[in-house]
């Protein structure tokens, strides 16, 4: 599995990554969920560098231009309700994408232990295309290997791009272990070395579905 981590390059991403951290900042849901999008909009662009063009014919009032444009079939899937900021935000970029949305949840047990619980996945097909799979933070690891495994229960896609902004070492050392490797690439801002006893990653930014909206039951 390949793995870029943007955040090892000074570049406005940063600014955005220290803002979705900082207890401050997350006291404004509606800033923490824009930068959110900001940081799915960077990721995108720079998937989007390496993705299949040709070259087309366009148009315009006074000719025709010659325009590369991107071929990819693309899907964009997220992890609720986290991921919805960055979905937005990949969406921007890719706005001829298809869509998918997967309900995944912990649920706790004895001594801190928890299984990892999905509900709800709504998507098409993802066989032929290229998917980008989004949560904000990647602990355990566990969410995203579920979700990718529950969309390709019948069809693979041609390419898998992880996005996920917060990752742990322990999470990537999961991924690696049960994602297709010549057919994955992870892409990070940040990596933390520490989970806690209930598998929160630290330093962190706590919980990003109730920073963007809200506490839950």
């Amino acid at each position: 599995m390949k793995i870029i981590n943007l955040g090892e390059n000074n570049s406005a991403l940063n600014n955005f990554i220290a803002e979705i951290r900082d207890s401050v900042v997350q006291k404004d849901s509606m800033r923490f969920r824009i930068n959110l999008e900001r940081i799915g909009t960077i990721f995108a662009y720079e998937i989007s560098k390496g993705l299949s063009y040709s070259s087309k014919e366009v148009t315009t009032p006074l000719g025709i231009a010659n325009c590369s444009t991107c071929d990819d079939n693309i899907l964009i899937a997220s992890i609720m309700r986290a991921g919805l900021p960055l979905h937005h935000g990949m969406l921007s970029v890719f706005d001829k994408a298809q869509n998918a949305f997967i309900a995944a949840y912990r649920k706790y047990g004895k001594d801190n232990k928890f299984t990892i619980q999905i509900e709800y996945a709504s998507s098409p097909s993802v066989g032929g295309k290229t998917l980008l799979l989004a949560d904000t933070m990647l602990a355990t690891g566990s969410s995203i290997v579920l979700a990718y495994n529950r969309l390709c229960e019948a069809e693979n896609p041609v390419h898998t791009h992880i996005i996920c902004p917060i990752a742990s070492t322990e999470g990537i050392e999961y991924l690696s272990k049960h994602l297709p490797h010549k057919k994955t690439t992870l892409w990070v801002g940040a990596i933390d070395q520490e989970l806690t006893i209930k598998a929160y990653i630290v330093p962190g930014l706590g919980d990003a579905g109730d920073l963007a909206y809200g506490s839950k039951l």
